[in-house]
C-alpha cells in the first residue's frame, strides 16, 4: 500500500535554493517533468518552468563537479533536481489509481506500477524533495551528444543499476566516469539508477518542500 506520510516538516521557504543554471554556466537542462516525455506522460503536477533548483550547497558541489568534466571535455546535463512533494503526491496517485500504461513501453517494459515503487525506482517520499538530490547524465563537447550509459534516464529496469554486468565495457566505464566525479565531490549514488545522487552533507535532511519548481517563486 503507498502512502503519503509525511513524518518530518514539510515548507513552502524557498530560501535556501538557487537556480541551478545560475550557479552552473555551461549545464545543460532537459527537466523531463516540465515536458510530457516521462514516465507518465503528463507535465507533472508543481513543475511551473523547465528549469532546475537546487539548495546553495549542492549547487556548489555540483558546480565543482562541472568544473572536473568541463576539463575531460564533458558538459552535464540535468533531467531533474529539486522536486515538489506535490509532484511526488502526482506519482503516488498515479501509481494507485491511474490505468494508464500509455507509457510503459518506453519507461517499464517490463514491470508493472506497483513494481516501480516496490523496486525502489519511485519513491513515496522522495529525497529530491529534500533540495539536495539531482538526476544527471554527461553530454559529449565534441559531438554534442548524450554520453551512452547503456540505458536512458528513467528507464526502470535492472538495466539502470550502475553496477549492471549487462552494458558494455565503455557503457560502464562511462557510468563510473559519472559516479566518480558525483562522488568526489560530495554525493552519494544509489544501487538502481546511475543517474541519481543526493549531496552526502545535505542542508535539509529532516526538511521536505513543495513550492513550485519556478524561477519567479524563488524571487518572491
Amino acid at each position: 500500500m503507498l502512502t503519503m506520510d509525511y513524518e518530518k516538516a514539510v515548507t513552502m521557504d524557498p530560501s535556501g535554493f538557487v537556480l541551478l543554471a545560475d550557479q552552473v554556466p555551461g549545464i545543460v537542462q532537459e527537466i523531463r517533468y516540465y515536458s510530457t516525455y516521462n514516465f507518465i506522460g503528463d507535465r507533472i503536477d508543481g513543475y511551473e518552468e523547465p528549469c532546475a533548483l537546487l539548495t546553495k550547497e549542492a549547487a556548489r558541489a555540483l558546480k565543482a563537479v562541472s568544473n572536473e568534466v568541463n576539463v575531460k571535455g564533458y558538459r552535464l546535463k540535468v533531467f531533474d533536481a529539486y522536486r515538489p512533494v506535490t509532484a511526488v503526491k502526482h506519482f503516488v496517485l498515479w501509481g494507485i489509481e491511474d490505468l494508464d500504461l500509455r507509457m510503459k513501453p518506453f519507461f517499464y517494459p517490463d514491470l508493472e506500477k506497483q513494481e516501480l515503487f516496490i523496486q525502489g525506482y519511485i519513491a513515496s517520499q522522495s529525497s529530491h524533495s529534500r533540495g539536495s538530490t539531482v538526476d544527471l547524465t554527461l553530454l559529449d563537447m565534441a559531438t554534442g551528444k548524450e554520453v551512452d550509459m547503456g540505458s536512458p534516464f528513467d528507464f526502470f529496469g535492472e538495466e539502470s543499476h550502475p553496477d549492471y554486468k549487462g552494458v558494455t565495457d565503455e557503457q560502464y566505464a562511462n557510468r563510473m566516469m559519472l559516479q566518480n566525479a558525483m562522488v568526489r565531490n560530495g554525493f552519494e549514488p544509489i544501487d538502481c539508477e546511475w543517474w541519481h545522487f543526493t549531496l552526502k552533507n545535505e542542508p535539509f535532511p529532516d526538511t521536505y518542500f513543495d513550492f513550485p519548481v519556478s524561477s519567479a517563486y524563488l524571487k518572491k
